[in-house]
């Protein structure tokens, strides 16, 4: 038995005309679709659709969302949909999965995400264009400030935001605070979107679906999983819903629009980020000096990067006893880096130090953080 489809949609707010239908017949409304948690199964009711997930999980869905029909009168959709959430709430790991290939580092470690990341999906019948923002939170240094209003400045540019919250953690200030801040978004839907559905028990996720329910008057509610491949195929659906009809905004097969340089830099700061802890991953910038293939040798990549952190004891962690560490960490690097580019990479990678460079803003400038 196929494990069944879940969204919960609010009366009133409907997608563009022409869009694919996500809601299952029965669950117009969101207070139908998330209430009474012990209807019995094949009811619609959010208890009972959830309870799908386990079948999903042990089915080896897939990690991106499968190509799927035109939508009702041909017409192709394109546009963009904003990930936003406080930080670690999984918005890099389900922008990954829904495009089908790693276009952001993950972390376990808050605000791993700097920078604003495109990643393309492309379908029969639309292009869907995810903008990855860094975690929304109460900035404490002037890197935070800059990235908040970073997000702040995308949330108005986009055509849909997803308010991303995961299903095993209790609602918090967080994301209270977020909601309240989306809730400014008149003329843009938000789509709620319970993530790490993976990590919850069916329960624990029809209750998450009414926690969220209450935080704001959402477009539509999804519970996911970017792991197991869970109602990514509903989600897609539901966010290009929102997309207005228009040609391709990338050329075919293209995932990203970052530069090589700029996702190599990432790649060397996710694997400096395994293993530290405390203060430490938020100190890590990486700049990748210069890159090209070595001459004479097409086949292989040198790659010349600094690593930055704002104090000598960090410097001292990073590099470890007799240079272990850094040595482990530009092999994790390398591989991720290879299998980037499709060549052999010589990464030469130095540490240094830039005393308090999250709140410098020449320092900041000279590693790419702009106001």
């Amino acid at each position: 038995m196929s494990p069944q489809r879940v969204t919960a949609r609010r009366p009133g707010r409907v997608p563009r005309e022409g869009a694919p239908a996500s809601a299952p017949a029965g669950a117009g409304a969101a207070s139908a679709a998330v209430a009474g948690q012990g209807a019995a199964s094949g009811q619609g009711a959010a208890s009972a659709a959830v309870a799908g997930q386990g079948a999903a999980a042990g089915q080896g869905a897939p990690a991106s969302a499968p190509a799927v029909a035109a939508s009702p009168g041909g017409a192709f959709r394109s546009g963009f949909a904003c990930l936003a959430g406080r930080p670690n709430v999984g918005k890099s790991t389900l922008t990954n999965a829904l495009v089908g290939a790693k276009v952001a580092i993950t972390s376990d470690r808050p605000q791993t995400t700097r920078r604003v990341i495109r990643g393309i999906v492309h379908r029969p019948d639309a292009q869907l264009v995810l903008l990855d923002t860094p975690g929304l939170h109460r900035p404490r240094t002037l890197l935070g400030e800059r990235l908040d209003s970073l997000v702040r400045s995308t949330l108005t540019e986009v055509d849909v935001v997803g308010f991303c919250v995961p299903a095993a953690e209790p609602v918090g200030p967080g994301d209270r605070y977020l909601a309240r801040e989306l809730a400014s978004l008149k003329s843009t839907p938000v789509v709620a979107i319970v993530t790490k559905a993976d990590e919850a028990s069916p329960e624990r996720v029809a209750q998450q679906l009414l926690a969220v329910s209450a935080l704001g008057d959402w477009a539509d509610i999804v519970p996911v999983s970017a792991v197991t491949g869970y109602q990514l195929d509903v989600l897609a659906d539901v966010l290009v819903g929102y997309l207005p009809e228009g040609p391709p905004l990338y050329p075919d097969g293209e995932l990203t629009d970052e530069p090589e340089q700029i996702m190599v830099a990432e790649l060397i700061r996710e694997a400096a980020l395994d293993g530290v802890r405390d203060e430490l991953p938020h100190s890590i910038a990486v700049v990748v000096e210069e890159m090209g293939p070595r001459p004479g040798q097409p086949d292989l990549t040198d790659v010349h990067a600094e690593l930055y952190v704002e104090r000598p004891s960090q410097k001292a962690i990073v590099i470890g006893t007799r240079g272990a560490r850094l040595r482990e960490v530009g092999t994790r690097a390398r591989r991720q880096i290879e299998a980037l580019l499709g060549t052999r990479v010589y990464l030469d990678l130095h540490v240094k130090v830039a005393k308090d460079w999250q709140r410098n803003p020449r320092q900041l400038r000279r590693l790419g953080f702009y106001g």
